[in-house]
């Protein structure tokens, strides 16, 4: 049966139904589907003069798309690589509609058909141990909001966690009994265990026991580790916001100059590099991090120019032992230099 409004409804099914039931995707991952459509409605309502009940599959052209993605560049000042996760999720949404709607294959395999833009290769970001020392020295540690803040910190780098896999984080999936553990729920709704040792496992136990001093109406498993002061769950803007606060008091010591922002990835990241300088193979890194793919975890390899000066170094061998000369006593090749365009 037709429907009148055929996008609506396939977008509807899309999101609600298809990436949620048969992908199993986490909320987050539907979120930037579900913000990539926002936009788009929002470019045709005011580029297009076609308000989101007009919009249909067949008004989906390769034409429109790339002007889309191209408002997104120059208007929106997004960058090249959100244009291409926005992009990503286009292609995701009509490679579903495609198998619907045969009558529409080939424009839809047009659109499809659009490339992602070429991006630099960027270094990834992350603290050395002299940083990560000085800002885990800022929290104060005299009161409760900066113990709390301390083994938010602390945890966060130690256990390598995204910043919603810390948010929802609950009393129940800690482990203090040896061999202490955390498990965090990940990507696709997938769970990891997480070794938790030294000094991270002292300040679990203490911070813990703080836990049990307020009174809640829910058993103390199910409590959020990590809460506000209405004892609500921080969320992941919450605690993006505690960490900002105290690299702004790190920044003002001496040895803490960094040119790049750092946000709760960027602890993920430190994790990782430290983990590979110690000689961890890239394997055991990939399943630490809750990675799929180990060519995901080798962008670490990449980045450490430290590592590739060492292995330079001990590879390095003198071949030519002998003086240079100098060329500026070779007069014949100066009087040559000085004729050559004459």
């Amino acid at each position: 049966m037709k429907k009148v409004n055929d996008f609506a409804w396939y977008l509807s099914r899309f999101l609600t139904v298809y990436l949620s039931g048969e992908k199993n995707l986490s909320t987050n991952t539907i979120a930037a589907y579900r913000d990539t459509f926002r936009l788009f409605l929002l470019f045709c309502e005011q580029k297009r003069k076609v308000t989101p009940g007009r919009v249909t599959i067949s008004l989906l052209t390769k034409e429109l798309i790339i002007d889309y993605l191209d408002w997104l560049e120059t208007e929106r000042r997004c960058t090249t690589t959100t244009r291409n996760q926005r992009l990503s999720s286009i292609h995701g949404f009509l490679k579903y509609v495609q198998m619907e709607m045969p009558e529409n294959l080939f424009e839809l395999r047009r659109i499809l058909g659009i490339s992602p833009k070429r991006t630099a290769k960027t270094i990834v970001p992350y603290l050395t141990e002299n940083e990560l020392k000085i800002l885990f020295e800022q929290p104060d540690v005299r009161t409760r909001q900066g113990k709390r803040d301390l083994v938010l910190l602390v945890l966060m780098y130690d256990s390598a966690a995204r910043v919603q896999e810390l948010a929802d984080l609950r009393v129940k999936n800690i482990r203090l009994e040896s061999p202490a553990i955390i498990a965090l729920h990940g990507k696709g709704n997938k769970t990891r265990h997480v070794p938790i040792l030294g000094k991270t496992k002292e300040l679990l136990i203490g911070y813990l026991e703080d836990h049990k001093k307020y009174s809640w109406g829910i058993p103390i498993t199910d409590r959020p580790v990590f809460f506000n002061q209405q004892q609500q769950q921080l969320t992941r803007w919450g605690i993006s916001y505690i960490l900002n606060t105290y690299v702004n008091r790190a920044r003002k010591h001496d040895d803490f100059n960094i040119a790049f922002a750092v946000t709760p990835h960027v602890l993920r990241h430190s994790k990782a590099m430290g983990m590979l300088k110690s000689g961890i193979n890239l394997v055991y890194i990939r399943d630490f991090l809750g990675h799929i793919n180990v060519t995901t975890t080798e962008v670490y390899a990449r980045a450490d120019s430290e590592m590739k000066r060492k292995a330079l170094e001990g590879s390095y061998r003198e071949l030519y032992t002998e003086q240079l000369p100098l060329w500026e006593s070779d007069i014949g090749l100066m009087q040559w230099l000085q004729d050559l365009c004459k």
